[in-house]
C-alpha cells in the first residue's frame, strides 16, 4: 500500500509540473517539487528518473523564460524602431528608449549620456529612476570611469560592481553620485554614429547583478536606434534651417524688389518733374515727402541753396542744424566719406534726429550735398531714393551753373577786354564797358582774389550775388577771381571780400589789390605784375588781402623761389631774433620793422607803438645783441626786406589798408 501511495504521489507530482510549465510558476516552486520526490520512498529508478522529470521540466522553464526575454527584447526593439518613424521629437524619443532599456533589464536606474567636443565630456541628458537630482545633471571626463573604455574600445561594457572595479581611472565626483544613488551593477553600450561615439546608454542596478549577452544585446540595438534617431534629427535640423534661410532669402529678396520698385517709381517722379521744369525748392519738397525726413540743400562751401520739409516743426529744426553751426565738422566728414564711396552716410545723430548725408557730383566735381533729417533711422527704400535722387539734383545744379555761365558772358569778355587788351578790340571793350555802368575815364583798380578752399568759379558765383558789388565787373580768371572797380570803391569792394570768404564762409583766402591805374590800358600789364604778385603771396604762405606795393619788391627778388628757400633766408636773417620772441613772447621783431619803417626815429616808433621811448633803445639794445649792430647799410637792408617778408608771411590775416 505504501508503495502503491508513492506511485500515486509521483504521478501526482508529474502532473502538477506539467501545470507549473503551463501557468509559468517560478523557479523556486520546481526545486520544492525536487524536495518532495526526495521524500518518496520509491524503488532508486523509479526517483531517480522522477527527479530527472522535474529536471526537464525546469529546463523546459528556462528555455521558456528565456524565450520569453528575446520576445520582450524583440518587442522593445520593434517599438523603437516604430518611434524612429513617427513624428517623436529627439528627446521624447530618447526617453522612450531609455524607459524601455530600464523596463526590459528590470534595472533601477538608465540614463543617456552624450559627448560635449568642446569640454571633452560626458554629461547626462535623459534619465529614468534616478532617485537624486545630481544623477541626472552628472558630467564626467572622457578619460574617467567607465566611458573612457567605451569610447576607446568603442564595445560595450559591464560590472556587477562599479565602485570596486579597478579596470579604469575613477572620478571621485561621478563616484560620490553613483554611492548616493546605490549604484553597484552596471552596464553600457556606445552610440555609434560614423563609427565615432557620440554618446553612451548606461543601465544600472543597486545590487550586484550580471548582465547576459542577451541583455547587453538588446541595449546595443536600442543604442543603436538612438543613434540612429540623433543622425535623424541631426538632418532634420539642418533640413529645416536650409529651408528657413530659403524662406529668408525668398522674403529679402522680395523685399528688395519692392524696394527696388519704389526707388524707381520716386525717381521717375523726380525725373518727371525735372521735365516739367520744376524748382529745387519744389525738388526738395516732394523728396522730403518721399523720405519722410527734412531736406537740406547745400553748396560745394556747405552754405544753404533750399529746403525741403515735411515735419510741422521742420523749419525749427533745419534751423537748429544749419551745417555751419556746431555740427560742421561732423557734416563735411561725412561728405568726404560719401564722395569717397558714393554712398550715403550719417554724419551724426542727435536731440531725436538722424543726418544722413549724400555728395552731389557733376561730372567728376562736387557741386553741393543733401542733408535728410529723420526721426529714426532711414528704411533701405529710402536710402535708395535718397541716394538716385542726386542725379536729378546735380543735373539741376549743373544747368543753373550753365545758365549763370551763359547770362554773365558779356562781363566775362569785358574782364578780358580789360586784361587781354591784344586779344580784343577796344570798340567793343568800351561798348560793353557802358552798358555796365563802368567808366573807363575814371582811375580803375584791379583785385585779384583766391582760395585753396573753394574754386574760384564758385567764389565768382557768390560775389556777384552781393549787392554791394553791383557796380563791378567780375568772374574768374586763370583760377582766381578778377575785379576791375572805380579806385574810390576799391576799399569797400576789399572789405566785401573779406566778410564772404573769412566771415561767412570761414575759409582761408590771399589777394593782391593793385595801384590805380589811370587809363584802361593800363590794366593789363597790372594785371600781369599781379599775378607774379599772387604767386608770390602763395609762396609765402600770406592771408588776406595786400597792396601791390607790399609785394612789388618780392615778386621781382622771390618769383623763383619756393617757401623752404624764403624759410631759409628769413632763419639765416632773423633766426636769433624771432627765436628770442618766441621763448619769451617778446615783440623785439615788431619793433625793430617798425624802427626801420619810421626811418630809424625812436620816438616815431615808441609812438606808434605806443610804448616809452626808454623802452624802444633798451629793445633796440637787445636786439643788437641778437643781430649784431646795426649801422651797416647792407645789413640794415637784409634785415628790413627780411622783416617785410616775415611780415607778410605771419600766420594771422592782414587787413589790405
Amino acid at each position: 500500500m505504501a508503495d502503491e501511495a508513492a506511485q500515486q504521489l509521483g504521478t501526482a507530482i508529474l502532473v502538477e509540473l506539467i501545470h507549473g510549465l503551463h501557468q509559468g510558476e517560478a523557479a523556486e516552486d520546481f526545486f520544492a517539487q525536487i524536495a518532495r520526490v526526495n521524500q518518496l520512498s520509491l524503488p532508486g529508478n523509479e526517483k531517480a528518473s522522477l527527479i530527472e522529470c522535474v529536471r526537464m521540466a525546469m529546463a523546459i522553464r528556462n528555455r521558456l523564460e528565456l524565450q520569453q526575454q528575446r520576445e520582450k527584447g524583440l518587442l522593445a526593439v520593434i517599438e523603437s524602431a516604430q518611434d524612429l518613424s513617427s513624428h517623436l521629437d529627439l528627446i521624447g524619443l530618447l526617453r522612450a528608449i531609455v524607459a524601455r532599456a530600464r523596463n526590459l533589464l528590470g534595472a533601477h536606474v538608465a540614463w543617456f549620456s552624450f559627448y560635449n567636443p568642446e569640454a571633452d565630456e560626458m554629461q547626462a541628458q535623459v534619465t529614468d529612476g534616478a532617485i537624486f537630482r545630481d544623477t541626472a545633471t552628472m558630467t564626467t571626463k572622457r578619460h574617467l570611469g567607465s566611458s573612457s573604455i567605451v569610447f576607446a574600445t568603442k564595445m560595450p561594457f559591464t560590472t556587477t560592481d562599479y565602485l570596486s572595479d579597478q579596470r579604469f581611472q575613477h572620478d571621485p565626483k561621478l563616484d560620490a553620485i553613483f554611492r548616493n544613488e546605490g549604484v553597484a551593477a552596471l552596464v553600457g553600450v556606445p552610440l555609434l554614429l560614423e563609427n565615432e561615439v557620440v554618446g553612451l546608454l548606461f543601465v544600472a542596478d543597486r545590487y550586484h547583478r550580471s548582465h547576459t549577452a542577451l541583455e547587453v544585446s538588446i541595449l546595443s540595438t536600442l543604442a543603436t536606434h538612438a543613434a540612429v534617431a540623433i543622425n535623424n534629427a541631426k538632418t532634420f535640423d539642418l533640413t529645416h534651417k536650409a529651408l528657413q534661410k530659403g524662406d529668408v532669402a525668398r522674403a529679402a529678396l522680395e523685399i528688395h524688389a519692392r524696394n527696388v520698385q519704389s526707388a524707381s517709381e520716386a525717381h521717375q517722379q523726380l525725373t518727371a518733374m525735372l521735365a516739367q521744369g520744376a524748382s529745387l525748392s519744389q525738388l526738395c519738397d516732394r523728396l522730403a515727402q518721399q523720405l519722410e525726413g527734412d531736406i537740406l540743400l547745400l553748396d560745394e562751401a556747405l552754405q544753404t541753396i533750399c529746403r525741403g520739409q515735411v515735419h510741422e516743426d521742420g523749419e525749427a529744426s533745419l534751423a537748429q542744424f544749419e551745417p555751419y553751426g556746431d555740427r560742421r565738422s561732423a557734416i563735411e566728414t561725412a561728405i568726404h566719406e560719401s564722395r569717397k564711396t558714393d554712398r550715403s552716410v550719417v554724419a551724426y545723430k542727435a536731440d531725436g534726429l538722424v543726418c544722413r548725408v549724400v555728395s552731389v557730383l557733376g561730372g567728376s566735381e562736387m557741386i553741393g550735398s543733401i542733408l535728410l533729417f529723420t526721426r529714426t533711422e532711414a528704411r533701405e527704400v529710402s536710402i535708395r531714393i535718397f541716394e538716385r535722387s542726386t542725379s536729378v539734383i546735380g543735373i539741376v545744379l549743373v544747368s543753373q551753373e550753365r545758365l549763370e555761365i551763359h547770362r554773365n558772358r558779356d562781363a566775362a569778355a569785358l574782364l578780358r577786354g580789360l586784361l587781354l587788351s591784344h586779344q580784343y578790340e577796344w570798340a567793343s571793350t568800351r561798348e560793353r564797358a557802358d552798358q555796365f555802368g563802368l567808366e573807363l575815364a575814371q582811375p580803375l583798380s584791379l583785385l585779384l582774389v583766391e582760395s585753396d578752399a573753394l574754386k574760384a568759379t564758385y567764389i565768382a558765383r557768390r560775389l556777384r550775388t552781393l549787392p554791394s558789388l553791383a557796380g563791378v565787373v567780375l568772374d574768374e580768371m586763370d583760377e582766381c577771381v578778377a575785379i576791375v572797380c572805380r579806385t574810390p570803391a576799391a576799399p569797400e569792394v576789399v572789405q566785401t571780400c573779406a566778410r564772404l570768404l573769412a566771415g561767412e564762409l570761414g575759409i582761408d583766402f590771399r589777394g593782391v589789390l593793385s595801384r590805380p591805374a589811370a587809363a584802361p590800358e593800363k590794366l593789363s600789364a597790372l594785371y600781369a605784375t599781379l599775378r607774379r604778385a599772387l604767386f608770390v603771396a602763395r609762396r609765402l604762405g600770406a592771408r588776406g588781402i595786400l597792396n601791390q606795393h607790399e609785394l612789388a619788391l618780392y615778386s621781382v627778388l622771390l618769383e623763383s623761389q619756393d617757401r623752404s628757400s624764403i624759410d631759409a633766408f628769413l632763419q639765416s636773417a632773423l633766426g636769433p631774433l624771432l627765436s628770442h620772441d618766441m621763448r619769451k613772447n617778446a615783440d623785439l621783431a615788431e619793433t625793430l620793422l617798425c624802427y626801420f619803417d619810421a626811418n630809424r626815429n625812436g620816438r616815431l616808433v615808441a609812438r606808434r607803438m605806443g610804448i616809452h621811448v626808454n623802452t624802444v633803445r633798451q629793445r633796440l639794445a637787445t636786439i643788437e645783441n641778437l643781430l649784431g649792430h646795426l649801422g651797416n647799410p647792407t645789413r640794415a637792408l637784409e634785415l628790413h626786406m627780411a622783416l617785410r617778408l616775415w611780415a607778410l608771411s605771419r600766420p594771422e590775416p592782414r587787413d589790405a589798408g
